[in-house]
């Protein structure tokens, strides 16, 4: 068995320790994982300009005016956008905005509602 620890992805403990070939167990939840379960969830983190995680289907308030092109207006600060989807990428919220349709924001430029 391997000295090396890992974190528990459930309850993020620091003492993970192997309990055989590629798994693990955590003493203080009692999870019990494997490297390949790790690998397979392949969790995408996405945080707003608070660090606050964002998941699928939260809403979001934008932070600053935004510049639409092919608009003449951008999007304001304080609207509100609901139902987003996190993509991987620059831009990586997919969303839908009344008055402009389909966008992809960036992360940085929106707080969680």
């Amino acid at each position: 068995m391997s000295e090396e620890t890992k974190t528990c992805p459930q309850c993020e403990s620091l003492y993970g320790y192997a309990t055989g070939e590629n798994s693990y167990a955590c003493p203080e939840c009692g999870h019990e994982w494997t490297l390949e379960e790790l690998i397979k969830e392949d969790v995408l983190v996405v945080k707003d300009s608070n660090g606050t995680v964002l998941q699928n289907g939260d809403s979001v308030i934008v932070i600053k005016n935004l510049p639409v092109k092919g608009a003449s207006l951008p999007i304001k600060a304080g609207t509100k956008v609901k139902n987003i989807r996190l993509t991987d990428g620059d831009h990586n919220i997919d969303c839908k905005i009344e008055g402009y349709g389909a966008m992809a924001l960036k992360s940085e430029f929106v707080r969680k509602a």
